[in-house]
């Protein structure tokens, strides 16, 4: 059965469906009404990028004009989420629109079920060309970031990417990648690095005459946070010097990207997506605002981060304190190109968020889930319950974020009516989500491939490669890790 899976994965990447969905469906209706061609979709993630890591919220030391400029032109959320507080999680709730423990991804490092339906398999059909640049992290192997191999059975393709020039894990500077399985070395800052690999695919797409989903996931400013020396100008040459520069590298990264597009002449012609992955760090005491929590938790300082949408000439500029998520990416898209209703599993915890984009205002059918270790928490609308120990009954708190965004004040006792009805949705969101972590929500009952959270310097496919990857700077240490069997 597992093997009847990857031969329909593998099959979903032919390009003959690309041209057959092109020719029958080539325009469909926009937010306007109007029937333009379909967009090219970009979605951009930072990793460890903190909410408020950017210039437009007056970050103390750190600009970022292109993503200012982005956040102007386009709708900047002020409530945006990542599904999860670490990275893995946010990962698979993007290309799934669920939480992520129903898709076997409870925290980083675990191997995204391969029974999902998800967002490029969706866009594959419908004809898109899709490609994945960067991080992935959804294959289940860990330790710092090694090209991908080309048999490995979670690798993008097997998610309904068609190109991919990706890495496991976190990488940096000067990285080696894998282009669906051939490693290739690059020299510069990885973020640049992979824009300008997306923008020759979004380029190869534009003249084949095929609307493209492009997937731009970077690996800053996550550790090893080792900056180039023209985004350390003025910096201090330590943790947070180098941590802040590779944020300068991603805006600098952005707006190569913007430009690309305009030059393309396809700016209007392309919907972009921008957010983090998870919470900031502690190493810039400024990496979340005003905002409780840090990566790691479900504190806003854990799960807000950084949103913008931008589409010339489509969405409206402005900024919008409606509380979102990365889990809405897959709904949204699946709505705005009318894909039928099937793409998606029938059990999510996304929703479109289309009418926002419209300029409408929009409503929510229930609040957006939470569940990472023993931690757990509810959004609806200003209000917001939270445990740091949902084994312990009287561990939940109340807030209201939009009186008291940085959750000091707790209301359960002053507003016990609403504490009690989002206290009997958690535990019914918390069940409904074990239940589907078990797989109950595949024709087949169950989970049928492995779960793997293996460290690649423990793995015999990776044996070959050591001599070559232990000469490297971002490998340093790894070499002692490996297991007597495979020295």
């Amino acid at each position: 059965m597992f093997e009847s899976i990857l031969a329909e994965r593998t099959s979903a990447m032919k390009h003959l469906t690309h041209m057959i969905f092109f020719g029958l469906l080539t325009v469909l209706p926009t937010i306007s009404g109007a029937e333009p061609p379909r967009p090219n979709i970009v979605l951009v993630m930072a990793d460890d990028q903190g909410w408020g890591q950017v210039g437009y919220y007056n970050h103390p030391t750190l600009k970022t004009p292109n993503l200012d400029a982005m956040a102007k032109a386009g709708l900047r959320f002020d409530r945006f989420y990542a599904a999860g507080p670490v990275c893995s999680p946010t990962r698979a709730s993007v290309l799934t629109g669920r939480t992520h423990v129903r898709t076997g991804v409870p925290s980083h490092g675990h191997n995204l079920c391969l029974q999902e339906k998800t967002l490029p398999s969706a866009l594959n059909n419908a004809g898109y060309a899709t490609g994945h640049f960067g991080k992935w992290h959804l294959n289940g192997i860990r330790g710092p970031g090694v090209p991908i191999l080309g048999d490995d059975a979670n690798h993008p393709g097997m998610y309904g990417f068609d190109e991919w020039l990706s890495v496991t894990n976190f990488f940096d500077r000067n990285p080696i990648l894998s282009r669906n399985g051939r490693f290739e070395e690059f020299e510069g800052d990885s973020s640049v690095i992979i824009v300008e690999e997306a923008l020759k695919f979004i380029s190869r797409q534009q003249v084949a005459g095929e609307p493209s989903f492009t997937v731009i996931w970077y690996g800053s400013p996550h550790n090893p946070m080792r900056a180039v020396e023209e985004d350390l100008d003025g910096f201090d040459d330590n943790g947070l010097g180098n941590h802040l520069g590779e944020i300068r590298g991603i805006d600098r990264s952005v707006g190569k990207l913007r430009a690309g597009l305009r030059d393309l002449g396809i700016e209007k012609e392309t919907l972009v997506w921008y957010c983090s992955d998870n919470g900031g760090l502690t190493v810039d005491p400024d990496a979340c605002g005003h905002l409780r929590g840090h990566k790691g938790q479900v504190y806003e300082g854990g799960i807000r981060v950084p949103g913008i949408i931008e589409w010339p000439g489509t969405i409206e500029p402005g900024i919008t304190i409606f509380p979102a998520s990365t889990m809405d990416i897959m709904p949204t898209l699946i709505e705005l190109l009318e894909l039928p209703e099937d793409s998606q599993l029938a059990v999510r915890d996304g929703e479109s968020i289309l009418p926002l984009l419209r300029g409408e205002k929009p409503t929510r059918t229930h609040p957006i889930p939470f569940l990472f270790g023993n931690s757990a928490a509810l959004i609806d609308g200003k209000y917001k319950i939270l445990s740091t120990n949902i084994n312990q009954a009287n561990e939940w708190k109340l807030f209201n974020l939009e009186q008291d965004p940085g959750e000091t004040n707790d209301l359960s006792e002053k507003s016990p009516e609403k504490f009690e009805t989002l206290k009997a949705q958690a535990a019914s969101t918390i069940q409904s989500i074990e239940v589907s972590a078990a797989g109950k929500d595949y024709p087949e009952g169950e989970v049928l491939q492995p779960a793997r959270r293996d460290f690649w310097y423990h793995m015999q496919a990776y044996q070959p490669h050591f001599e070559r990857f232990f000469q490297r700077p971002e490998y340093a240490g790894s070499e002692k890790k490996v297991p007597p069997s495979l020295r």
